[in-house]
């Protein structure tokens, strides 16, 4: 998603050489005091992408040709105010449902169909918050796992039924970064210094019950992840750790997922987002540099960094192919990460 000529518009670029195939207008430019422009990712999902704007428009596109097939204003459908920083959740394609947090009374999580965006079932009454839903497999049963603003919450697919839900409130509705699933349990994190927990989803009586396996929570917390979901690799949780009410410390760690207990900290690394692959954490800062480290919790071992955008970016890397993607407020840019 990118904003010009006043318009929040969908692009669509060649892999190779970024050149520009198409482009659809979704809504206006979207201006919030907390920072302007889109939130959240476009989905793909066949020959469709669906996008969902700062203020709650869902919409869906030709992945061949960029037009547009429908769109909806979800806020003004249900009823709702828009999340204070903009709404922020990636669309979940599952089957033929479309799956956003939207935060409505009795509608906290919302699913559409991908062909009409007609409304197909709502539930839960917790703020919208801004991570995104996941479709996870929980004590053998797939789930739909979304982080609300006051819990996260199991869904059954298809019917959106709610199997169990888990309190969890932050300041400001900040639950951000997307549920993470470990030998059928469940790992969530969120900033504003309140922590990371493990929880144990098995079935109980006629659902499904969820209680901590362990909890780090509060100012000393092992990991508290604000914007960025960690990276899960050999039973190890890789993430940046922000101290305080989203202050501008953050430190990079590792933390065993059974346990609770850090690994490792790489003390004052800064804001970021990461990725993995090749054995290695692909990190974008927000000063634009890409640091790439090897994925290992016996310690920190940075392997190369470099500047390689004009500007501020909170983008996590997209690898396909061998290509790295990046993006600032201006520019996209593409890496060959291949080896020679």
């Amino acid at each position: 998603m990118i904003e010009r000529g006043g318009q929040q518009q969908l692009i669509a670029l060649s892999a190779d050489k970024g050149a520009e195939q198409w482009l659809c207008p979704v809504g206006p430019a979207y201006k919030n005091q907390m920072g302007n422009g889109t939130r959240a990712t476009p989905t793909i999902a066949g020959e469709r992408v669906f996008v969902f704007s700062g203020e709650g428009i869902l919409a869906a596109v030709n992945l061949p040709d960029g037009k547009l097939l429908w769109s909806k204003n979800l806020l003004s459908e249900l009823n709702t105010p828009q999340a204070d920083y903009g709404m922020a959740c990636s669309p979940l394609v599952v089957g033929d449902q479309v799956i956003v947090s939207v935060g409505a009374a009795n509608g906290s999580v919302a699913a559409f169909d991908v062909g009409s965006g007609k409304l197909i079932w709502k539930t839960g009454n917790d703020p919208a918050g801004y991570s995104s839903p996941a479709l996870l497999t929980v004590d053998g049963k797939e789930q739909i796992v979304a982080f609300t603003g006051g819990s996260v919450m199991g869904l059954a697919p298809g019917a959106g039924s709610q199997l169990w839900r888990f309190p969890y409130e932050t300041d400001f509705a900040c639950n951000i970064a997307t549920p993470i699933a470990w030998q059928g349990k469940v790992f969530i994190s969120a900033g504003e210094n309140h922590g990371c927990t493990l929880l144990k989803v098995k079935a109980a009586n006629d659902g499904f019950e969820a209680t901590e396996v362990w909890s780090s929570p509060g100012p000393k917390s092992v990991l508290r992840t604000e914007w960025q979901t960690a990276i899960l690799l050999d039973d190890h949780l890789y993430g940046f750790d922000n101290v305080g009410g989203a202050g501008p410390i953050s430190h990079l760690t590792c933390v065993n997922v059974e346990t609770g207990k850090p690994a490792w900290q790489q003390a004052r690394f800064g804001k970021g987002n990461m990725i993995a692959a090749d054995g290695k954490l692909l990190m974008s800062t927000m000063k634009g540099e890409l640091v790439v480290a090897r994925a290992s919790p016996r310690a920190y071992e940075e392997m190369g960094r470099a500047t390689v955008l004009s500007g501020m970016t909170r983008q996590a890397p997209s690898l396909a192919n061998g290509l790295l993607y990046l993006r600032d407020d201006k520019e996209i840019v593409c890496l060959d990460m291949k080896q020679r």
